[in-house]
Formats: C-alpha cells, structure tokens, sequence
C-alpha cells in the first residue's frame, strides 16, 4: 500500500502542476491556479501520516518506509524549485514572460550545482530525520536495518551529488561560441 501511495503521490504532484499552471496561463485564472499549486504539499502530508499509521498498527519496517521517507525529503528540498522552475518556462511559453535563465557557463554553473546540492542535503536531512524518528519509534523490538540502509543510501546521495558539483567547479563547462553568458 505506501508503494501505491509514493506512486500516486508522484502522479499527484505532476497532474496537480499540470492543472495550476494551466489554470494560471491558459484559463488566465491566476490565483486559483496558485490555490491548486499550493495544494501540493498535502500529498506528502498524506504520505507521512499514512507511512506512521503503518507502523503504529504494527509494520514490520522496510524498504518502503525507506522509500517514503526519501520522497518526502526529496519532494521537501526540491518541490518548490520544480514548480518555480516550471511556472517560469510555463510563463514563458504561454504567457509571453521573459525567458527564464539557464544554469549558465564557467563559475555561474559551478555555483548553481552547488545551490542544487546544498537543496540535496536539505532533502537528506529530512529524510534522515524521519528515519531515525522511525528507528526511535519501532525501538528494539523492530529489525529497523532497512530503514539505516536508506539512511546510508541518503548520506551515499549527497556525497555523490558533492563529487559532481565539484566537477562542474574543477572543469568549468566554457560557453560556446556566440552564447549568451
């Protein structure tokens, strides 16, 4: 049931984007496009609470409580910059709205995958933070070495993610002839 849940979670997030920014530029009806756009933290709520009343009605912890607690920390650290990212090419596309700028060339796109993975470790944090409070609550009496098995696997993400925004740091992408800089 909470793979289920995660699923519908994601497809949730997409249709509800979809339906806010159309409601925003197509139907030319802002605020309720906005009203729908905020409706999309619920879902993790959702998931949160129906991932904890698994475990109080007796769970055994695994892979998919992990799983629940990434997206949660995922969807915390990045949800916000996807639809802010995709409402300014949603303005651009169909509202005539200046084009957004891109990651950039040389230092600016060093700084930007910098900015990404610090959002990484914010999403880490969460995740971690819920995993441990999930360890505290089964306690003892629960084999939790899944849910410490995720928490490797986030701490495995941010280190991972660090190696590659020190790549764009170390080899500089150069614009190409003519770009904008």
């Amino acid at each position: 049931m909470i793979v289920t849940l995660i699923i519908a979670c994601e497809v949730g997030f997409w249709v509800l984007l979809a339906v806010g920014l159309a409601l925003r530029y197509l139907a030319k009806m802002p605020r309720l496009g906005a009203a729908v756009l905020l409706c999309e933290p619920l879902l993790e709520l959702v998931l949160l609470v129906v991932t904890t009343l698994d475990l109080k009605n007796g769970a055994e912890p695994d892979w998919k409580h992990g799983l629940a607690a990434l997206y949660i920390g995922y969807t915390v650290a990045y949800g916000h910059y996807t639809v802010k990212w995709l409402d300014g090419h949603a303005a651009y596309r169909l509202a005539g709205g200046p084009k957004p700028p891109g990651a950039g060339y040389g230092t600016a796109r060093a700084v930007h995958e910098w900015k990404l993975w610090i959002r990484t470790v914010v999403g880490a944090a969460v995740a971690l933070g819920l995993l441990q409070a999930a360890i505290w609550y089964v306690g003892e009496a629960g084999d939790v070495s899944s849910l410490k098995a995720w928490q490797l696997g986030a701490l495995r993400a941010v280190g991972i993610h660090a190696l590659i925004a020190a790549t764009y740091t170390i080899w500089q992408k150069k614009a190409p002839a003519g770009a904008e800089v």
